[in-house]
This record gives structure tokens, sequence and C-alpha cells, in this order.
């Protein structure tokens, strides 16, 4: 093991400064490889010195050296010293969907390094010892950086250890600080990535590495490119391919030179770390440190005037005519950059109207819909902050073209504000990252004026009534400040009041069914048994509401007591009892009273019932928010209120199946089963009428249900045009060739509409599970455009609202039949019901 140590040392000394100008020479080349070398330093000891290993500057026989010259062990030591003694405990980092244990926060690390070290005498330095712990593999940055940085990103570290038995950083943990000093001489190589001046030994050496530097700063010049430059500059380049390749071949037809060429990679003549590569033509790919971070696909857009946007770069070859009609769309990328390049194609309102426009309002609405799929609120709030105030070090950016991107930031969080409407009022960091915002914004009002509007434009959401009055704008900021310290700790109060929520309340009456009452969240006992009474034909002071516990203990409510709690969760399982505790029903299948039990719906009118269930369905179904869905498929921050309206929707379409095979099995007679069979037929097929497909999936599945299928002798007496109608009703829950026949009847249908939520729900899943999140560590920007158009179908639906061709009786007879439901929840009841009906032959 100790024969091959020289060839790292060879390496790692070859990479320090030296004056001949053999060894400048050898820099010059060495210098875009040395990520590579440091990193894999570990590596570089288990393999002998190959011929085409670059020497280092002895060229004698390899001296044998002890850990204490090798810099990964040196990094090793620098962790474990810090892991031992540093004060500053392990943090856990949600980034893209995964929560990311043990990272420490990059300020905390500098800090450390500063008080503890004597060779450490200012942040910079320790930041430095950082990035060559970052270049080693030693440390290891969550965000996938290559860049330390003194700010509250945040590190892991690796646990690989040194499998030298001799190694003296192991053996003697207080040599640390001799290690700092020794990562401190590759300083000058990683301050190139970290930002800093290149600090000379001499003047003498500054002469030799001018070509390094300036190539260096090229490449960090070419990295500052916005993503719209970056994506004209592809542009060209591929337009020059095209062009070189169209010479070459003399003999290509027209109809070939619409096909598409494949053209070897190009990149910039900077020749760096950031570059575009067209890797066919019409698909851009931006690459960062030999990374990739975007990838862009060329489409055709309908405009007919590039003048509301800028023109793409002529230089290479081609015409600009034949490019001025093409955008680029995101295929993939890192979330950042995605949301650089949706800023970038933003258009402001003054801009609006073309067709691109929309195109990337519509690129805009899939990101917002879906970035949790890849990133928390958190992380997007950072970033919004970060390009509003970002200083934009890209040389000096021109007045309009801050004013621009500061505007694009704004509008960009008005659209998720009336996206997201009351689900960003229960984030935290939401609150502050909008508070933060407006400070920056009254900042700014002295230097662009012109944000006043967008100023107001943001009172508004939130719910702020001051306004600029015409007072100088020097004086604007100072008067917005003092508004905004009286006001903001309002920030909360003033928020937009909650929509009414409903909930489905489950009050069991035996031991196997149960009432299910739809009502509102501050219904106390009193309200619950007097429904109950009336349901049940049961008299209220009879009976008492009691909370039933997991150990069977049952405890009494007060008449004024409420039923729900803060949460809007039933304070536990709720059971309508007489005075002694006991179930004011027997169980069904030995309870005489089922003979006797009045069918209801039968003196309804089937239009009625079906205008009540489509009224019931519809104030639930304009309640949910587009994000329900993804935070539902997501199993996202589960009890916080986020589902609630899509959680009721979904439990009230089981209800209706469930309520159905009950009333079936609960009629004794048959001549009244049969009437109640088309009953429902009738009721199923006014709600398809009425585009209430929820209510009829239900009701027709739960006829479709075996419990209720195999009553052959209810079925043989109903008339035939009601089979006939029942059949046709089945085809829309045929789920062969993935439920063609309901998609093609549902997208004939005009909003408002209620569609199907269990199915609608099934595609989002399977949308989810089916397309990988990330490929090659890039966002799969395709998957989030499917399912974000999957979400949208519920703002097409909601579009409208039901007019005169829902309307029904609304007697108090009708409502009690469609919010007043007794359901058996007993599989075994239920068919034990069938087969007392109709026994098995």
């Amino acid at each position: 093991m100790e024969d091959s140590e020289p060839a790292e040392d060879g390496l790692l000394a070859g990479l320090r400064w030296n004056r001949s100008a053999r060894d400048q020479a050898q820099l010059k080349h060495k210098i875009r490889d040395l990520p590579g070398l440091l990193k894999h330093g570990l590596h570089l000891r288990k393999k002998s010195q190959s011929p085409d290993t670059i020497p280092g500057p002895s060229t004698g026989p390899a001296v044998h050296k002890s850990c204490s010259q090798s810099f990964p062990c040196a990094g090793r030591a620098v962790r474990n010293a810090f892991l031992s003694h540093g004060p500053y405990p392990a943090k856990d980092k949600i980034h893209l969907a995964r929560i990311i244990r043990r990272s420490y926060v990059g300020v905390e690390l500098v800090q450390w390094l500063c008080e503890q070290c004597v060779y450490v005498r200012c942040r910079t330095t320790a930041v430095r010892v950082w990035q060559v712990l970052l270049e080693l593999g030693v440390l290891l940055s969550v965000d996938q950086r290559v860049v330390f940085s003194d700010s509250n990103s945040y590190y892991q570290f690796s646990f690989e250890e040194c499998d030298s038995a001799s190694c003296e950083f192991c053996s003697n943990e207080g040599e640390w600080p001799e290690a700092v000093r020794l990562l401190l001489q590759l300083a000058p190589y990683v301050q190139f990535r970290s930002g800093g001046e290149v600090n000379s030994p001499s003047e003498e050496d500054s002469e030799g590495n001018r070509d390094i530097c300036s190539e260096i700063l090229q490449m960090k010049a070419l990295e500052r490119l916005t993503s719209t430059v970056q994506s004209e500059l592809a542009a060209a380049l591929a337009r020059k391919t095209r062009k070189a390749l169209s010479e070459q071949d003399s003999e290509t037809t027209e109809t070939s030179q619409q096909e598409p060429h494949t053209p070897s990679e190009q990149s910039s003549p900077l020749g760096g770390v950031c570059r575009n590569q067209a890797e066919v033509v019409g698909r851009v790919c931006l690459k960062e440190r030999g990374r990739d971070v975007l990838v862009l696909q060329r489409v055709t857009s309908s405009v007919t005037s590039p003048t509301d946007r800028p023109s793409p770069t002529s230089s290479g070859g081609g015409s600009r005519e034949e490019d001025c009609d093409k955008r680029y769309v995101v295929v993939s990328g890192t979330p950042l950059k995605i949301l650089e390049h949706l800023l970038s194609d933003l258009r402001l309102d003054d801009q609006r109207g073309a067709p691109e426009s929309r195109e990337s309002e519509m690129l805009l609405d899939d990101f917002l819909l879906t970035y949790l799929v890849f990133m928390s609120t958190n992380d997007l709030c950072q970033a919004l902050l970060g390009h509003y105030s970002s200083a934009r070090c890209r040389g000096q950016e021109e007045g309009k073209d801050a004013l621009f991107r500061k505007r694009k930031v704004l509008q960009l969080v008005s659209h998720w504000s009336r996206l997201y409407k009351d689900f960003l009022k229960e984030e935290e960091h939401v609150r502050s990252f909008m508070k933060t915002l407006y400070r920056c914004v009254l900042e700014d009002l002295y230097e662009f004026p012109t944000l006043e509007k967008d100023l107001k434009e943001f009172q508004k959401l939130l719910c702020r009534r001051h306004t600029v009055d015409d007072c100088p704008p020097s004086q604007k900021s100072k008067q917005m400040y003092q508004q905004l310290s009286l006001k903001e700790n309002c920030l909360q109060l003033r928020t937009p009041q909650t929509e009414t929520k409903e909930v489905i309340c489950c009050v069991y009456v035996s031991t196997d069914s149960y009432l299910s009452v739809h009502t509102h969240p501050s219904l106390e006992a009193h309200e619950l048994l007097r429904i109950v009474g009336l349901k049940m034909d049961r008299a209220e002071e009879d009976m008492v509401l009691a909370v039933v516990s997991n150990t069977g203990e049952r405890r009494v409510l007060q008449p004024s007591d409420c039923v729900y709690s803060e949460s809007l969760t039933p304070q536990g399982k709720l059971m309508a009892c007489r005075r002694d505790l006991t179930e004011i029903l027997p169980p069904l299948t030995d309870s005489a009273e089922l003979s006797k039990r009045p069918v209801r719906l039968l003196g309804i009118n089937t239009w009625d019932v079906a205008a009540a269930l489509t009224h019931l369905d519809w104030s639930l179904f304009k309640s949910i928010h587009e994000q329900e869905l993804v935070y539902y498929t997501l199993s996202r921050a589960s009890g916080s209120g986020h589902t609630a309206a899509l959680s009721v929707l979904l439990q009230r379409c089981n209800e209706v199946q469930q309520w159905v095979m009950s009333e079936v099995l609960m009629c004794v007679s048959l001549s009244k089963r049969v009437q109640l069979l088309k009953k429902f037929i009738k009721i199923a097929a006014h709600c398809k009428a009425q585009r209430n497909l929820n209510s009829a999936f239900a009701i027709i599945m739960g006829l479709n249900t075996a419990a209720v299928s195999r009553l052959n002798q209810t079925w043989e007496k109903c008339p035939g045009k009601f089979k006939k109608l029942f059949s046709e009703l089945e085809l829309i829950t045929d789920p062969s060739l993935n439920h063609k026949a309901y998609r093609e009847a549902f997208k004939r249908m005009k909003p408002p509409k209620i569609p199907f939520m269990p199915l609608l729900l099934k595609d989002i899943t399977f949308i989810h599970e089916g397309n990988k999140t990330f490929h090659d560590n890039l966002v799969n920007f395709e998957k989030l455009h499917m399912i974000a158009d999957t979400v949208r179908m519920i703002r097409h639906c909601q579009s409208d609202q039901p007019g005169n061709e829902v309307i029904g009786v609304d007697s108090s007879e009708v409502r009690a039949s469609v919010h007043y439901l007794h359901i058996i929840d007993n599989q075994q009841t239920l068919f034990e019901l069938s087969h007392k009906l109709e026994p098995r032959a």
C-alpha cells in the first residue's frame, strides 16, 4: 500500500506553484483537470503510475512519504475534528422531495474553522480550506454545488477513512491544525473556482500565469450568461452546423433538408465550464462544469411577428426568418435553472396577448402546479428572493433589464398566490418571504419608480389597503416603511377568510350501520341527536350521544358539546345510544324491524333526488383546489387540511355507493325492491344528464356489487326498458381500453361538470409512479407537464356554474334523503341480508 503512495504525492506535488518555465507550461494543461484529480485522490493511491500519468517536478526515484503529506488524509483529519469538537449539531435538510440527514451549514463550518485554527485568520481563508475539502470529496454539497459558499447552504461529510495503519492524523487527532496548514497549499488553485483573485508568490509567477487566469475568467464569464442568451447561442451553433453539413452533402434534396440531422458536439470557443451543446437539431443542452443543467426543445410557434421578443443571433450563418417562429421549451433541468428559464421567457402584462406569451404562461403554470414534486416551498421562496435581489454580477446590468427582472419575479409571485389561494397562508416561511419581498420592493421604489404599479398589486395580495400617494419619490420608501412597521404585525389578521368547510359526520346507530350526516364543523351534540331522531324515527329525549374509545369505553357528550375538535376531526367514534348506553338498533341481520322500515325514497321524484345529489356534490367539488390532487398523490402534509375538500368528496362517493347497496338490501318486500332498482337506475341516468358523473358512477357501481347483482328474482321482475337503460349506463363504467367510453363521454360534456374523482386520482398516480422524476439528476419536466395537464381538468370543470338545467324541488324531505344516509359498512352483514332476501338455490 505504501509503494503506491508516491504516485499520489507526485500528482499533487506537480500542482504546486513552480517558477520554472516547464512547470508553468504543465500547470496550464493540468489546471483543467484539477477538480477530478483532487476528487479522486483516494483512488489514485491504489493504482500504479501509468506511462500517461502527468509527472511531477522531480523525475528521480520515488520517495516514500507518510500520510502527514497526504492531502486526502489531511482533509479527513479536519472533518473528524469538526465532528468531534464542533459545537454545531447536525441538521435535517429537505431537498428535492428527500430528507437529507446529518447536514451542516456553510456559515457554521467557516465560523468554527476561524475560531479554532490559528492558521486561519479570516473567513476567506476558511472558505478556501473547505473548498479544498469539497474538491477532495471529503465534503459534499447537498445542493450539488461545486463552489463552497459561506452562506446557509447545506453540506455533508463523506465517511471514507484512511486504510493505512500508520496514518499520523488518525493516531493523533490533535494534529488537525497541521492538516489545515497542509491544505492551505492548495488554496491558490481552488480560489479560481471560489471567485478569489490569484495571489501568486511573486511578480515573476504572475506573468507566467496570465494566460491561465484569462482562460478561467473567460469560463466564468460564459457561466454568467442568462439562459435566454445561452439558448440563442445554441441556436446559432445549430444553424452553423446545419449549414456546414448541407455544404458537405451537395446531393441533399429539399425533402431531406427538412429531416433532423445529428450535428457533432458544439461547444463554445471559450472551451470552458459552462457551454451549450446541440445534441440533435431542435434540442439544446446547457452544461455547467461538464454537467447538464438544462435541456431545451425547440418548438414551432404560431407567432407571425417576432417583435415582442429578442431576435435570434444571426452569427454563424442561416437566415433570421427561418428561426423567428421558433422558441424553446423545457425538457429537463435543475430546479433553479428551470425557474431561471421560465422567468426569462415570462411576458409582462403589457407584452401579453401573443401566442408565445400564452405558451410561456402555460409552462409557468406547469411549474407552479407541480413544483412540490421535486422541491419544497421554502426552496422556491429562497430562489425567488435570490432572483429579485441578485446583484447580477454579469457586467453592468442595465437598469431596464434589472427592472424587467424584478417585475417578472413579482408577476410570478402574483400568479403563484392566485393559483394557490389560501394554501399559502398556512406556510410560515411563505409569510416571511412575502414580508421580505415587500421590503425589497419598497427599497427599489426610489431607483425604479415604475414599480409603484406592481407594488400596489402586491399590496392586494397581502390584503393591504394603503397606497402610494403623490409624495416625491425620495419620500415614498420612507413613508412605506412607516406603514409597513405599523401594519406588519397585522399581516396574518388581514388575510382573506377561509372558505366555509363542510364535513361528513358518521354516527353509529347499530354495531354494523351508521348514519352519514353532511353538516358544518361546529355541529353540537343536541343538533346531531335531532337529525338521528328524525331519520330513525326515535325520540330525541330518549337518546344520548356517546364517544366510544378504542377500549370500548363510552363517554357521554353533553348537549352543548361540540362534536368536532379544532382540527376538524371527530373526538372519537360517535354512537347514538339509549339512556342506558345500549344501541338504538339491534344488529340488522337479527332485526325484525326491517319489515316495518318505511322506504321514503319511493315517494320522492327521481329528478329531484338527482338534482339534490348534484348540488351537494357541486358544493364539495367547487371548493377543491387543483393543488389538492398533487398533495393527495404525494401524500404531503397529511392532517394539515391541504386535502380536506378532496377527502370529503371521495368519502361522499364511497358512501353513495354503500347507500345504494344498503337501501336495496334493507328492503324486505320484493315489489318495493324492484321499485327501488328502477328509482336508482333513473337517478343515475339523471345524474349523467346533469353532468354529475361522480354520483352516476357511484350508483351504477353500487347496483353492480355482488350482494345486489345476485338478486336474480329482483332483476327479473325489473322492466326491460330499465334493464336496457342500465346496460347503457354500465358502458361508461367499462374499464377496457383505459376507460375509453367514460373519457369520450366526459370529453363531449361542457362545463360545469363533475368528473369521477377516483379515476382522476388514478391517472395522476400512474403518471407519478410510472415516470421518473429525475433523469441523470435533472428534473423530468415532461412528467410535470403531464401531471399539470391532468390537474388542470379541475379548472376546466369548474369554469362555469350550474344553470337552470339542474333545478329540482328543494324540500326538506329531498334534502334529508341525500344529506342523511343510512349506511351498512359491514360487508358480511350485506351478504347475509342478500342471502336472507333470496337464498341460494
